[in-house]
């Protein structure tokens, strides 16, 4: 009913731009320049899930390997985003820059979880 209220009056045109728009984006998702910072913020919020479960997610005076890990794929992870826009926001402007927004919400979650948790 919603989709039927949605569509209703709108021409065909527009219906065919969503759909490109939707098949660019996932034609872009499957770079890896697009998909591997969402793997690593993934990756991050899954090990930030376990922590929490097992309760073992607390601040400790000497950092491990998690830190570690953290330390170097975040700004890893920026670069690959910014050289994803470098490379696809000129090609294909709005699915590139759709990528690009959802890729630094997963990375400000992820950096989120460790400033409120105090890590």
């Amino acid at each position: 009913m919603l989709i039927e209220h949605m569509f209703v009056g709108q021409p065909l045109a527009s219906l065919v731009t969503l759909c490109y728009k939707a098949i660019a984006m996932v034609t872009l998702l499957r770079r890896p320049s697009a998909f591997l910072p969402l793997l690593i913020s993934s990756g991050f919020l899954i090990a930030f899930a376990i922590g929490i479960a097992h309760g073992t997610l607390v601040r400790q005076p000497d950092e491990g390997t998690g830190a570690h890990l953290f330390q170097l794929l975040m700004p890893l992870q920026m670069l690959v985003i910014a050289f994803f826009a470098y490379t696809w926001v000129p090609k294909m402007r709005y699915p590139a820059l759709a990528i690009v927004a959802l890729q630094c919400a997963a990375a400000l979650a992820v950096v989120a979880i460790v400033f409120f948790l105090g890590l």
